[in-house]
């Protein structure tokens, strides 16, 4: 998933380099952060053995809880996204139907391709945002011990 990410912000990045500079920023610190996550706690399961104690039993329940939280947050976040983009897509399409129909002309795809692509990339970004929040923050609180 990563790296269809990082293939898509390079195609976005000569269109809209601030979405495209956003998502690859995201999901490049979500590649090094998750890995960095699960080595600690993976070390941290190791060595707790059979019978954790409170604090690595508080840990591994968080572990799972916030996984959840986090993919429900993204889910509501790409619906929400998508649900603007609709109308952004939509709107645009008219806009173009419009233009070209008092110019009689025919209209052109690439304003409605140019919104398309840029609302994907907010549809992308929402829905990455909270996983990559919720990964780096705890790469930078299992790091500190």
């Amino acid at each position: 998933m990563i790296v269809s990410l990082l293939c898509y912000c390079r195609f976005m990045k000569s269109s809209y380099p601030a979405l495209s500079t956003r998502l690859s920023k995201q999901a490049l610190e979500l590649s090094i952060a998750a890995p960095q996550v699960v080595a600690q706690r993976v070390t941290r399961m190791a060595l707790a053995g059979a019978n954790p104690s409170a604090r690595d039993q508080k840990e591994f329940k968080q572990m799972s809880d916030e996984k959840v939280t986090a993919f429900y947050e993204s889910w509501t976040a790409i619906w929400a996204q998508m649900y603007k983009s609709q109308f952004a897509i939509a709107q645009t399409m008219m806009s173009a139907m419009t233009t070209a129909m008092v110019a009689g002309k025919q209209p052109s795809a690439a304003s409605t391709l140019s919104a398309l692509s840029r609302e994907t990339s907010k549809v992308l970004s929402a829905g990455i945002a909270p996983v990559h929040r919720k990964a780096v923050s705890n790469a930078k609180r299992l790091s500190r011990g």
